[in-house]
């Protein structure tokens, strides 16, 4: 990557740091080409703080670390866009984004990685999604055919809050069976995003 740190006399040059789960922009800060390669190294978002004049990791203090997943640099190379796994608040008021921004779009790829993190990582015999993932694929796909009838009967009626509640269901169940079949959200993403120029005709 070839950024133009001398484009400004301070040799700084403006980081934008982006949830890579939902893109939410969650702050702004500066490197120098010193804290650039740092992150590199580490992993871990380090900035160069001009109050303090130095380099600073995020999160050193707190613990709210910005993992690295992703970085890229402008079409005129002088800034940087670095998508991160946030662990904890961002903001030093306890806020999720500097911005005071919250949104829930997004929050089912949060979702999906929770899921897979109670698999994956916690393995935890009391928990639910894990309990029903070790059942295998008859029974989360029996779990979800079983939600999707739930959800068909509550949309003839007039319930909307029985009807919310069953799609809520019937969406965590699809990502549970998304993970016992080895696919992630976004592979059926890329097949929706595939037929924008290749749209099926009505029967």
């Amino acid at each position: 990557m070839n950024i133009d740190f001398n484009k400004n006399n301070d040799g700084l040059v403006p980081v934008i740091i982006q949830n890579y789960l939902n893109n939410q922009v969650l702050m702004l800060g500066y490197m120098n080409e010193e804290a650039f390669y740092k992150t590199q190294e580490i992993g871990k978002v380090t900035f160069f703080s001009r109050s303090k004049n130095r380099l600073w990791t995020k999160g050193e203090e707190s613990g709210n670390f910005l993992e690295v997943k992703s970085i890229s640099i402008d079409c005129d190379q002088d800034s940087i866009l670095i998508k991160v796994k946030p662990f904890g608040p961002t903001c030093h008021t306890g806020s999720i984004t500097c911005f005071q921004e919250i949104s829930n779009r997004g929050f089912i790829y949060e979702l999906e990685q929770t899921i897979n993190d109670r698999i994956d990582l916690d393995n935890d015999p009391d928990s639910y999604t894990n309990k029903l993932y070790k059942r295998g694929i008859n029974k989360v796909a029996q779990k979800v055919g079983e939600e999707a009838v739930e959800l068909v009967i509550e949309a003839k009626d007039n319930n909307d809050d029985l009807f919310l509640n069953e799609a809520a269901d019937l969406m965590y169940h699809y990502l549970i069976l998304l993970k016992t079949k080895g696919f992630q959200l976004e592979d059926v993403e890329n097949i929706l995003k595939s037929r924008e120029n290749n749209p099926r005709r009505e029967e």
